[in-house]
């Protein structure tokens, strides 16, 4: 706990000077060749249905779909207004941060869905041949709010259209004046108020603790590790949407095998770490403070043999059996 309140308070000091001094540079008229959609998206109110046909191919722009009415999904409200989310969107594609993209030429395809997700302060600019450049979602952990604001020209200036959800220990988004991180995001909030700033509530987090040990036979602290904003942004997405497109996520068994290419973690760090050098650490680790990468990609795989997910870049569909898993899960209704 005492690390947990450190690694807050260390963030907290930085982002308030950052926040103060860079207000003026945000929200300015510049917006430039960013784009972003022309109005909040929104949310599913029921499960997401079986499997479908792939994305249509990116050499013809077709009409964009009808906006589905906003759904309530609990467990995400305002810094601001304490207020529940409300979104909901037909067909979402979900973009991680992998090196698997770079080079893939997804962006148009990407850009034509309904929503894009993103994580953390992945950047669209100078990458969006391969990643686009909308962003109606981004879901955000506690430690990369700093990495967001030193971003904020891009994650930010663009942004009016984009709902923020930061996700975080209790010891950090409490509201009870001892939150460091919720703190500083009602100050960011005030300083610049368009912005549509979420976090998940301390049920919600336990909730999403039970989803991985009731998928997993793992208890998440037992076992000393973190759920990644991946886990965060897939489920949040199972609400969401009606249908997921996830561009970069390989599958589960993908690093285990000798002959797997080299790519980095993250499609905008080239010299970075190596993606499955990464996976296979975390995977091993029991030092604390790691995350199951390649569990979890087994949870989602076994999601998406009877959800309408979708996984490209590779373009992959999960075999008959992953492992020993055998998920029943089922999103609760948007207002649940």
């Amino acid at each position: 706990m005492k690390m947990k309140i450190r690694v807050c308070q260390g963030v907290s000091g930085i982002i308030i000077v950052t926040m103060v001094t860079s207000v003026m540079l945000v929200y300015n008229s510049s917006s430039g060749d960013r784009s972003s959609s022309s109005s909040a998206p929104s949310s599913s109110s029921s499960s997401p249905s079986h499997r479908s046909d792939a994305p249509v191919s990116s050499t013809k722009k077709p009409e964009r779909a009808k906006r589905l009415p906003a759904s309530t999904l609990e467990g995400y409200s305002g810094v601001m207004d304490h207020k529940s989310l409300k979104m909901r969107c037909g067909t979402c594609a979900l973009v991680t941060s992998s090196g698997q993209l770079t080079g893939s030429k997804r962006g148009q395809e990407i850009d034509r869905s309904e929503c894009v997700i993103r994580m953390n302060d992945a950047p669209s600019v100078r990458h969006q041949q391969d990643v686009g450049q909308r962003t109606s979602l981004r879901v955000i952990a506690h430690s990369s709010l700093q990495r967001v604001l030193q971003s904020r020209q891009e994650l930010l200036n663009a942004s009016q259209d984009t709902v923020f959800i930061f996700w975080g220990p209790s010891s950090c988004m409490r509201r009870d004046g001892k939150g460091h991180v919720y703190n500083n995001l009602r100050l960011l909030n005030q300083l610049l108020p368009k912005l549509k700033i979420y976090i998940i509530s301390r049920i919600k987090m336990l909730n999403f603790d039970e989803l991985f040990k009731k998928e997993t036979g793992i208890d998440r602290k037992s076992s000393n590790s973190w759920l990644s904003t991946g886990w965060f942004t897939m489920a949040i997405a199972l609400e969401l949407c009606d249908r997921i497109n996830v561009y970069g996520m390989v599958p589960p068994d993908f690093c285990r095998s000798s002959s797997h290419p080299s790519v980095p973690y993250h499609y905008y760090e080239p010299s970075g770490p190596d993606e499955c050098s990464m996976y296979l650490s975390h995977e091993r680790s029991r030092r604390g403070s790691h995350h199951r990468f390649i569990t979890e990609k087994t949870v989602f795989a076994n999601w998406a043999r009877t959800l309408n997910i979708h996984f490209y870049q590779p373009d992959w569909e999960p075999a008959a059996a992953i492992g020993a898993m055998n998920s029943s899960y089922t999103p609760a209704p948007a207002g649940s």
